[in-house]
């Protein structure tokens, strides 16, 4: 073991080192001159004292990561480009279909010069489908993205691009493939055949919002990324074929070469299969040699190796998880299955020592992108393992003789389906089982947390106390969450009317009266509406408002396509918001475009559209033109409910507007318009007469959301605000005197 951390110790520095300075790109220059200065130095000293050696090497290590990249910062990022508006050619770096908010391209040409610069083109979605490395021509506007981001700027083109030449042939030959495939598959019922061509080549398109949440609730998705496993199978299988045939090895190894690459090209050079084929390489190199293999070396070069070629790879979050979790099968699923052995079956050891190792080592860091613990998720991947290698090889062949054998490529298809629907089996239930996620500390403490807990469990393999540590750890996690979940059951009031979710940088708001439910957009995502529609036990909504069709309003809808009675929603601004309407027609709801005027029941409130006017002279889709609608109860709940008006993200000149344009009722709840943001009017403020302002705003947001402008007016009206960012979910009803509110908070 020690030998195998020889190069592994050095490589982790080398990221450590390159993750920081990506990120102060102005130390770029004097840190690779310190380290180069430091690993002369301590090679120097390594020639008398061997055991500097590993302190040489990680030095050279990080030096150079820092050399390349501060040779590519600056063609990466040129100067002068921060929102400059520009015309562009790039070729795209992945697949982008009609209505997909944004895509990943190189830009190519700028106006005459030759550049190599990575962008997300965000905004508009191509007319058609259009294929890894088309050639396209843009014209918009950039904005710098953070410095250790994978992209460097953000493009937001004016219009569609405009593919002007296809993918060159050494690319177009496995677009063909895969397009024959996800064609195959879409045929195929219910989720197996959504699955299938994640599973088998990593095109997850088809995948629906419902079940991508379900498979990251039970730590399958994975699965769908192709990663080490798929490429050891391809190459073993070769390996095999060829043994079985008499191939000599030389003939084999170089089989086995051109088969990887073209593996690469088909599912695409993401960072964990760049990883994977970069080892897989290696090993084929040390076969062809005649020298053993050893997984740790072999993992630590290809991932040094990468950090060179890409430095930004450092802080890529699918990186990073690829590594870890080869590391951790590596290092972790031997002992763990050794382990195990003593009260199981070995097989059964290593079934279950497998996933755990690969949980282990990854969970520290999604916890950072999901601050919860996947309760069943060793379960759920013992019980697909044996289903996935299965899938992918099957689906693999049936990708390559749709085009060679199209009627047993159908079959294969066919075959491969089992499989596949076998893993959306369970990961849609295992995600619908009660505590599918149970809580943890979010941000850098959960990670140092986890990371703790993880090194107990680890060393309580060869250490009793390290176990007696585990059992204390776990019965006061234990006693933690069931003490929350007791608080939130006892204290959530049972009879609220109104919701705020908690979206990040977006609104969704729910009303409810009598067992009816209105959602107010949707938020940026469907899985963060997806799981406050779970948490507030909504299955079906019957009457959706959108607002206006930005994607911190709309990009949550796909979550309930399918879950909606009637819609309503303002002045579309182009194809894609037309899109939109279009599938929520196709899933079966009603949807309406309106203005002032419209009025109808909500249970026992009473809703009116108010905004916009019937006449929208002046008036542009959007913000401005936001649907502005207002519920007061009737009847019987008229003492005892909570009034509302959801105002969108009209600005202070709108709002003017909206005031002058006929009574407006006074109210217990305003959702203040545009997250907070200055833009506002006091008079409208002032005369809702609310008792609480909802305001749906993401931590950090950039903006300054909400502002101590919107604060102060809110303050001067009586308004007492209710944000999303610290607050987190938000539920209001009636209090226990009129004109009061009592007001829930999941913080």
């Amino acid at each position: 073991m020690i030998a195998d951390l020889r190069l592994a110790i050095p490589a982790a520095a080398a990221w450590a080192v390159v993750a920081v300075v990506i990120g102060m790109p102005e130390v770029a220059v004097p840190a690779l001159v310190l380290l180069w200065a430091a690993a002369g130095l301590a090679t120097v000293i390594a020639l008398r004292w061997r055991a500097l050696g590993i302190v040489a090497l990680a030095c050279a290590a990080a030096a150079l990561c820092c050399t390349t990249l501060a040779i590519q910062m600056p063609a990466r990022q040129p100067h002068g480009l921060d929102g400059a508006q520009v015309s562009v050619t790039a070729q795209a770096t992945q697949t982008a279909y009609p209505g997909s908010r944004s895509f990943a391209a190189t830009i190519v040409d700028i106006e005459g010069r030759t550049v190599a610069i990575p962008v997300l083109v965000f905004g508009e979605s191509p007319e058609n489908r259009m294929a890894i490395g088309s050639t396209l021509t843009l014209a918009g506007s950039l904005a710098a993205t953070e410095p250790g981001d994978d992209v460097a700027f953000l493009l937001f083109p004016d219009a569609a691009p405009v593919v002007t030449a296809p993918p060159p042939w050494y690319l177009g030959w496995a677009d063909a493939l895969r397009v024959n495939f996800a064609a195959a598959s879409a045929r195929l019922p219910g989720d197996g055949g959504d699955l299938l061509a994640g599973l088998a080549i990593g095109d997850t398109s088809a995948v629906s919002d419902e079940l991508d949440a379900a498979m990251k609730v039970t730590s399958l998705s994975h699965l769908t990324a192709v990663s080490g496993a798929n490429c050891a199978i391809v190459i073993g299988l070769i390996m095999a074929a060829g043994a079985a045939i008499g191939m000599p090895r030389a003939a084999r190894i170089a089989a086995s070469t051109a088969v990887l690459v073209a593996f690469v090209t088909l599912v695409t050079p993401e960072p964990s299969v760049l990883r994977a084929a970069l080892m897989a390489t290696l090993v084929l190199v040390a076969l062809w040699r005649g020298r053993p293999v050893r997984g740790v070396p072999v993992l630590a070069l290809a991932t040094l190796t990468l950090l060179v070629m890409d430095p930004w790879l450092a802080r890529n979050y699918g990186f990073v998880l690829s590594v870890l979790a080869t590391g951790g099968l590596l290092m972790l699923a031997g002992p763990l299955a050794r382990r195990l052995e003593r009260w199981l079956p070995r097989w059964l050891a290593v079934v279950i020592a497998v996933p755990l190792a690969a949980q282990l080592a990854c969970q520290p860091v999604i916890i950072l992108l999901n601050a919860s613990l996947p309760t069943y998720g060793v379960v759920a991947n013992l019980l697909s393992g044996p289903l996935a290698p299965v899938a992918t090889v099957v689906g693999l062949a049936a990708c390559v003789l749709l085009v060679l054998v199209p009627p047993l490529g159908q079959l294969l298809c066919q075959l491969a389906w089992l499989p596949s629907a076998g893993i959306a089996g369970v990961a849609q239930f295992f995600a619908a089982l009660p505590f599918a996620q149970l809580p943890w500390v979010p941000g850098w403490w959960g990670v140092v947390a986890l990371t703790a807990v993880s090194a107990l469990l680890v060393l309580s393999l060869h250490r009793r106390w390290a176990v007696g540590a585990v059992v204390v750890v776990l019965v006061a996690y234990g006693g933690l969450v069931g003490g929350a979940r007791i608080a939130v059951e006892l204290t959530r009031p049972a009879h609220w009317q109104v919701a705020m979710c908690d979206v990040g940088q977006g609104d969704a708001a729910v009303v409810r009266s009598g067992g009816v439910i209105a959602l107010i957009d949707t938020g940026p995502e469907p899985a963060r509406l997806t799981a406050c529609l779970t948490q507030l036990g909504i299955d079906r909504i019957d009457l959706l408002v959108l607002t206006h069709f930005d994607l911190d309003h709309v990009g949550g809808a796909p979550a309930v396509i399918g879950r909606v009675d009637r819609a309503f929603v303002g002045p579309s601004g182009g194809a894609d918001n037309d899109r939109l309407v279009a599938d929520l027609v196709a899933g079966g709801a009603q949807v309406e475009q309106v203005s002032r005027g419209p009025t109808g029941l909500l249970g026992e409130l009473r809703w009116q559209v108010l905004w916009p006017p019937v006449r929208m002279a002046g008036i542009e889709p959007g913000n401005p033109a936001s649907v502005t609608v207002a519920f007061e109860p009737v009847g019987e709940c008229a003492d005892g409910c909570l009034s509302s008006i959801f105002l969108g993200d009209l600005g202070e000149a709108v709002q003017d507007r909206l005031l002058d344009s006929g009574p407006l009722p006074r109210v217990d709840v305003v959702k203040v318009a545009h997250h907070g943001s200055p833009d506002q009017s006091e008079a409208l403020y002032s005369r809702l007469g609310a008792v609480v302002g909802l305001i749906g705003v993401g931590a950090d947001n950039g903006y300054g959301h909400p502002t101590d402008r919107l604060l102060d007016i809110l303050a001067r009206s009586g308004i007492a605000p209710l944000r999303t960012d610290q607050d987190g979910l938000i539920l209001l009803a009636p209090g226990t005197t009129a004109g009061t509110v009592t007001v829930w908070t999941s913080r």
